[in-house]
């Protein structure tokens, strides 16, 4: 039987084209194909239901009999469905991915031992959901990412059935390395392991979401997936106390450099700028920029306003905070935070970490005296304790 979604195992309504005859199953003879007495006529069924999930397959089976054909096809788009025989010839399965809301008709014939033929014909009709929520990859795949990544899902609806969609998802990584799921509102979920990723891994992410009730008369749509290979493992330490950032690869020190960071003291024309607390990952690098406040609501003409060429740029978070050369604050850099949120260096350091630092790969600030570093802000992900990130899970307990 084929199984629908949210139902039990029922048996296709059939839609007659022509008249009773056809449901029936009527052997249709001729020739060499007569009718035989005492050989009865094969029969035809169709498994399903009227309601049929697009993930599960249309099947034909015959009884007293083998098929000699089955063309399966929707007439809304002149699509033919491929499919293929069971080994015996009784049993037609489709392998192609059906769609929602769809008619599909069915013929098929089978013949019994005497050569005779039956052909039935049908209709199969595929759920027509209230919406369809189709989900998009939060990090897009890539051969070439840190220990830092953050991988997850986006969909175009709210969810309600969170823990049926997260039962559909699959992440798995070489080496084996577990981890969990964690919803950040009604429409994205993340993933991360408990520890960073190990240097070297795969890891891939898989959604079986189509065709699946997910709540609210929604279904999933077009399933997405994605190979992730990380590569050495590159973290950075900032300590807003000491002044330092220090650099880690593979797990041994190998830079150590002063910086400034976001100053928390009150200072005219704009109040404190502490730099965000907590785990960031890398998100992007640009050689040069022009870092503008207007980005974050001070605009020309109000208090505070800058907008200088920056160079060397790793950006750590959505909120404006980067790595990066600043030549203003290199008398102070390694004994006082004076800067607007960015961790400042010089021209030598600031190209160091720009050489050496590249998406996904972490950057542990502490002692910042700033908020922590928000989920939404960028990679925010590793400041969530994981007893918190196991909690977010909508599958626990």
């Amino acid at each position: 039987m084929i199984r629908m979604a949210g139902l039990g195992m029922v048996a296709l309504v059939l839609a007659a084209c022509s008249g009773p005859a056809e449901t029936a199953g009527t052997a249709q003879a001729a020739g060499a194909a007569a009718n035989v007495p005492g050989v009865p006529a094969a029969t035809v069924a169709f498994e399903g239901g009227d309601q049929l999930s697009p993930k599960d397959p249309i099947v034909v089976k015959a009884s007293g009999g083998t098929l000699q054909a089955v063309a399966v096809t929707n007439p809304q788009t002149g699509n033919t469905v491929k499919g293929g025989l069971s080994p015996d010839k009784t049993t037609w399965t489709s392998d192609d991915r059906l769609r929602y809301g769809a008619t599909y008709q069915v013929v098929a014939t089978a013949v019994n031992p005497a050569g005779a033929a039956t052909e039935q014909r049908g209709e199969v009709h595929t759920v027509k959901p209230a919406g369809v929520a189709t989900p998009a990859l939060f990090q897009p795949a890539s051969s070439d990412v840190g220990v830092g990544l953050i991988i997850g899902l986006k969909f175009d609806h709210d969810i309600t059935d969170k823990a049926a969609v997260e039962k559909s998802f699959k992440v798995t990584s070489s080496p084996a390395q577990g981890g969990g799921w964690y919803w950040v509102g009604k429409r994205e979920a993340h993933f991360r392991p408990q520890e960073y990723w190990k240097a070297g891994s795969t890891v891939k992410l898989e959604t079986t979401t189509f065709g699946t009730a997910i709540g609210g008369g929604l279904y999933g749509g077009q399933d997405v997936s994605a190979t992730y290979k990380v590569h050495d493992s590159w973290v950075a330490k900032a300590d807003g106390k000491t002044h330092q950032i220090k650099a880690f690869h593979n797990g041994q020190l190998v830079k150590t450099a002063p910086t400034s960071m976001g100053k928390t003291a009150d200072t005219p024309p704009r109040g404190p700028t502490p730099t965000f607390n907590g785990t960031h990952t890398v998100l992007g690098k640009e050689e040069h920029k022009i870092m503008d406040s207007c980005s974050y609501g001070v605009c020309e003409g109000d208090p505070g306003y800058y907008s200088a060429p920056e160079n060397w740029n790793v950006r750590i978070s959505n909120d404006g905070e980067y790595l990066h050369e600043n030549l203003k604050t290199v008398g102070v850099q390694g004994s006082a935070n004076v800067s607007n949120g960015c961790l400042n260096m010089n021209t030598e350091n600031a190209k160091w970490f720009f050489d050496n630092f590249n998406v996904g790969d972490v950057v542990e600030i502490t002692n910042s005296g700033g908020p922590q570093l928000a989920i939404n802000n960028g990679h925010g992900d590793w400041a969530i304790s994981w007893s918190a990130w196991q909690a977010g899970s909508a599958l626990r307990g």
